[in-house]
């Protein structure tokens, strides 16, 4: 394997890397709630990718564990006489 005899220049170090120019991501718009994500990720706001629901939120998740505790019966507080 080939050793360096000198060190690179950063000058030339950078010339060397310019060309691999990195671009920033695409940003687009939610199709459900319209939040801005990046093409080809799930929302994090509302959980859907491509129109169909793939993640649960938090939200959902609060109103899940309301509606459970709702159905629940709730116990009476004991009367001592």
């Amino acid at each position: 394997m080939p050793c360096p005899k000198r060190k690179t220049s950063k000058q030339r170090r950078n010339k060397k890397n310019a060309s691999r120019g990195l671009e920033p991501h695409q940003v687009s718009a939610c199709q459900t709630c319209q939040a801005p994500i990046a093409s080809h990720v799930v929302c994090k706001e509302c959980g859907y990718y491509k129109g169909i629901k793939v993640l649960a939120t938090k939200m959902d998740r609060l109103h899940k564990r309301g509606e459970a505790r709702r159905s629940q019966p709730q116990a009476e507080p004991a009367q001592t006489e």
